[in-house]
């Protein structure tokens, strides 16, 4: 006898349809996927940017570390590293905004400063329809969350990972040789900028590197300045400490255009103890300053000025 069973047909139908809509429900959170960037704005990162002009150092730095070489097709008047930013235009945010819409970027990368600073170009811009995203981390924890940002903006979110896993493990490696090979360790003043003797607020990228070296930071009342990561203390402040300080740091460049001669002879500075022993250090703030890689250049610097035997082993341990 043949039975008819019409709950085969309907349950395959329901299997298909069970699985139509796992497909779906893991599919959606993708397409829907949008980053917040420092302005509010939401962006749909669903579909990867893939012209991309950056209009900040940091910006590009990180962009051709998670390997987008071919994306970016312009970037800042001061980029100067790595070395491939030398073949791609160079833009400014004093550019007429149609000098942009000539490259067809699909994203115009920038920083709060831009974003804040020139409200009307950033607007021109948007009307041209071309997705602006203003990014600047403020700590390393953001920092973090900044690199995994720029991958999902580019379709890099593997890479990202990567990086910021890659990161921590370096980290992770100096703080236990600090923590197992340095007894004492040594007290330093970290110098922002010479003028009024500013210095980097607690949590700053600069005092993140120096304390990761094993130093620790003899200006932890330090107070931001502005909202910024920089604090002005003052001669009397740092004089007050002139007994404690070890190593007198200072980073070097566009923000703090100092030599080694003006920290010296700074009057009252003769008293300080890392300048009667000559422990006064230069460093360049594109390896303590930005939130790039080469953050972890400047840790290994900061060491070797602290503690040049344990990070001269460090070295050669790696090379092996």
């Amino acid at each position: 006898m043949n039975i008819f069973r019409p709950d085969r047909p309907i349950l395959k139908k329901r299997k298909a349809l069970l699985v139509l809509g796992l497909y779906l429900a893991l599919a959606l959170p993708c397409s829907a996927h949008v980053v917040i960037d420092k302005k509010g704005r939401e962006i749909d990162v669903s579909r990867p940017f893939a012209r991309i002009i950056s209009l900040y150092g940091a910006h590009t730095e990180n962009l051709f570390a998670l390997g987008l070489d071919r994306e970016i097709i312009g970037v800042s008047v001061n980029d100067t590293y790595p070395v491939q930013v030398k073949s791609k235009k160079r833009f400014s945010y004093h550019d007429d905004p149609e000098r942009f819409l000539a490259e067809r970027p699909d994203l115009v990368l920038v920083r709060p400063m831009i974003d804040n600073g020139y409200p009307k170009f950033i607007q021109q811009l948007e009307q041209y329809g071309i997705k602006v995203v203003s990014l600047q981390p403020s700590s390393v924890d953001e920092m973090y969350d900044y690199w995994l940002t720029l991958g999902d903006l580019t379709g890099r979110s593997l890479e990202a990972k990567r990086l910021v896993r890659g990161f921590k493990d370096k980290i992770s490696r100096v703080q236990n040789r600090i923590k197992s090979r340095v007894k004492v360790r040594k007290k330093v003043f970290f110098e922002a900028i010479h003028s009024r003797m500013k210095t980097f607020i607690p949590g700053a990228m600069p005092i993140f590197a120096l304390e990761t070296a094993g130093g620790i930071n003899v200006a932890p009342d330090a107070r931001s300045s502005r909202n910024t990561n920089i604090a002005i203390y003052g001669k009397e402040q740092i004089l007050e400490k002139a007994s404690r300080i070890d190593v007198f740091l200072a980073q070097k460049g566009i923000m703090n255009p100092v030599n080694l001669e003006m920290i010296m002879d700074e009057p009252g500075f003769e008293i300080i103890k890392a300048v009667k022993t000559r422990q006064v250090f230069l460093i360049d703030e594109n390896i303590v300053s930005r939130p790039v890689p080469r953050l972890y250049q400047g840790i290994k610097a900061i060491g070797h000025m602290l503690y040049p035997d344990v990070f001269a082993q460090l070295d050669m341990e790696k090379e092996k």
